[in-house]
Formats: C-alpha cells, sequence, structure tokens
C-alpha cells in the first residue's frame, strides 16, 4: 500500500507529469508524419521516418555526422533563447507572442551594428539585447498603463517590426542581391568567438559560444524566477495585479520590465544566430522568421520549465533538420515540417493531457479509499 502511495505521489508530480504530456505529443507527431508517408508513398515511409529522427546520424562517417551535429545545435540555441522568452512571460501570466517580432529587431540591431558600424561582436549582442527589449517593453508599457492586450500590440509590432528592419538593413545589403553582406567578408570582428568549440564538431565554422551560453541563460532563468526575491515579486503580479499591488509590489513596472527581460531574451536568440555567420537576412522577406513561433511550441513542449525548453528546442530542431535526409524522388524535405507541425499543434493539448492524468488519479484514489473502507467494515 505504501509503494503505491509513492507511486500516486510520483505521477502527481508536475514536472514528471509534463514530461510524460511531451513525450505523448511527440509520439503521435511522428506517428501521424508517418501515416502521411505511408500515404504518399508507402514504399519508404520507414526509411522516411527513420531519417526524420537520425537526422546527422545519417552520415556513417563520424566525422561528418558531427559536423551536421553541430549545424543542429547552432539553429537549436537561438530557439532556446525564443522558448525562454515565451515562457518567461508566461510564467509572469503574460502572452509573449510578439518573440518572433523581438527577434527580428535583435536581428536586425546586431547586422547594423556588425555591418553599418563595423562594431565588434559584444557591441552587435548588446544593441540585438536592447533594441529587442525596447521593443518589448512597448507591449509591456500599453498593457500597465492602457490596458492593451498584449497579445494585439505583440502582433503588430512583429509586422512593424519585420518592414522596419527591411528597410534599415537595405542600406548594408549585397549590391546584386536582397541579401545582407556576408560577415566573414563585411566584418569578421562581429562574428561570435568559436573558443576551439568548432573542432569538436569536425571544424564546422558556424559553431560558436552561443551554444553553451544559451545553456547557461537558461539555467540564468530558472534561477531568477524560482529563486529570487524580484522572481517571485514577478510571479506574483502575474498573479494577480491588484493583490501584488496592496502588497506594495510596483505592478505597472514589473509588467514592462517581464516584457522586457523577456525581449531581450529573444534579442539575444537573433545574435546567437545572425552572428554565427550561417545566414544573412533577405531585405525583401514578406514574412517574420519562424524561430519565434516556434518558440513557443518549444516553449510548452518543455512544460514551461527553462532546463525543459532546452531539451525541446533541440528535439524540434532535431526533426526538421532531419528532413533533408529522406528521400527527394519519393518525398518533399518539408515532411519533417509537417511533423514538426504536428507536435507543435498537439503542444497546446499538453495542459489537457495533464489535467486529464490527474483526474484518472483521483479516480483511482477514491477507489482504493472505498476499497479499504469496505475491507475495515468487513
Amino acid at each position: 500500500m505504501n509503494g503505491q502511495k509513492k507511486k500516486g505521489g510520483l505521477l502527481r508530480n508536475s514536472s514528471l507529469q509534463s514530461l510524460i504530456a511531451a513525450l505523448v505529443c511527440i509520439v503521435i507527431g511522428l506517428l501521424i508524419g508517418y501515416i502521411a508517408l505511408l500515404i504518399i508513398n508507402p514504399a519508404g515511409a520507414g526509411k522516411a521516418i527513420v531519417a526524420v529522427m537520425k537526422n546527422f546520424l545519417y552520415y556513417p562517417s563520424p566525422m561528418a555526422a558531427m559536423m551536421y551535429f553541430g549545424s543542429t545545435l547552432v539553429k537549436a540555441a537561438p530557439l532556446v533563447l525564443c522558448s525562454l522568452s515565451v515562457l518567461f512571460a508566461y510564467k509572469v501570466g503574460l502572452f509573449n507572442i510578439g518573440a518572433a517580432g523581438q527577434y527580428v529587431a535583435g536581428a536586425g540591431a546586431c547586422l547594423y551594428f556588425a555591418l553599418g558600424f563595423k562594431m565588434p561582436w559584444y557591441v552587435c549582442v548588446l544593441a540585438a539585447v536592447v533594441a529587442a527589449a525596447l521593443v518589448g517593453g512597448i507591449s509591456g508599457f500599453l498593457k500597465a498603463y492602457c490596458n492593451v492586450n498584449e497579445v494585439i500590440s505583440c502582433i503588430m509590432l512583429n509586422w512593424i517590426g519585420l518592414y522596419t528592419v527591411n528597410m534599415i538593413l537595405t542600406g548594408v545589403k549585397e549590391p546584386a542581391s536582397p541579401y545582407t553582406v556576408q560577415l566573414t567578408s563585411g566584418n569578421p570582428s562581429a562574428l561570435l568567438p568559436k573558443m576551439g568549440l568548432n573542432t569538436l564538431f569536425s571544424n564546422n565554422q558556424y559553431v560558436t559560444i552561443a551554444i553553451p551560453l544559451s545553456v547557461v541563460v537558461a539555467v540564468l532563468v530558472w534561477i531568477l524566477l524560482e529563486k529570487t526575491k524580484f522572481g517571485y515579486e514577478l510571479k506574483a503580479t502575474g498573479l494577480n495585479k491588484q493583490a501584488a499591488k496592496y502588497c506594495g509590489m510596483r505592478e505597472k513596472r514589473n509588467i514592462i520590465l517581464t516584457m522586457m527581460i523577456s525581449g531581450a531574451l529573444a534579442g539575444l536568440g537573433a545574435a546567437f544566430f545572425y552572428l554565427s555567420g550561417m545566414e544573412q537576412w533577405m531585405c525583401t522577406q514578406t514574412s517574420v522568421p519562424a524561430m519565434g513561433f516556434n518558440g513557443i511550441a518549444a516553449a510548452f513542449l518543455g512544460g514551461l520549465n527553462p532546463i525543459g525548453a532546452v531539451f525541446s528546442s533541440y528535439f524540434i530542431q532535431h526533426i526538421t533538420n532531419g528532413g533533408a535526409y529522406v528521400d527527394k524522388t519519393l518525398y518533399c524535405a518539408q515532411i519533417s515540417d509537417f511533423i514538426s507541425a504536428v507536435i507543435i499543434y498537439l503542444c497546446g493539448f499538453v495542459f489537457f493531457f495533464k489535467i486529464f492524468m490527474n483526474r484518472m488519479l483521483d479516480r483511482r484514489d477514491e477507489r482504493r479509499v472505498k476499497g479499504s473502507q469496505k475491507g475495515g467494515e468487513a
């Protein structure tokens, strides 16, 4: 009986429930992806779904596998920061759907400081953080003083930020293309330092300190939210603004600070990606980069836990990159995007899974209590 109670107590642990719910989302997403592959062409469905899940392990050569593993990590690092941006605001009772726009602002700032002002990497990173924090602060100010829903203001700022950055970066683009000048030729000092990490991944030139720093930032966010007075005040403000105000907390300041920190995290993610030199900004793009929106999925798939967000971000990027290895004569590479989209969609049901799990445990406990009462009466 004691063992059963302990087991029930373990299953009621919120972190374990989040993990189970996330695994359920992943399994269902992969299953639906496999069914889609069977419908398209059943002959290669098994190999295709395996290729998506293997990603860099597709290569038999250890050196090639490590190089492409590094590329996956390079893209996962900014996704970690975007997921932290979303979950930080959510922990304080705000839904930062503007992480995408703040990511754009950070990308525009770091690239213009790098290519327009020829600044070193640390100045470019700081510029990205400040620019994105200011964009987030606008939504926070509107929420705090004008009671404007942060979702609406963030969506508007996403598009304002995109076209503003497009215009600004036109001044540092290549003459014959819509892309910004490559950092390797335009300003090598703006590239993030590698500190020898690239040698661990078969001299992958894009592997930088961004990868370990993203994990460090996740740990710092967890400490801030869970172990500090400031984090407690932020969460208290999100739970009940009036109660926080009654207790002497500056609720308006806390809302603005939350959105600024949230924006700064997304901007840092943009700096981590674009200052690696892996990708250039296209000044004619008409859609907001998906990194900020994928951060929403990574945050919820990770159970709104900063450490969980590290693993969920890597998984989403792993699956996305794995689509490049499917047989192109049978399927398109976007099948991995489809699988990721299904998993992202299912992330919205994580909390429903947890509620369903708790109800099942409640029914089991009720049956156990009734059974023990009958045994006592006998």
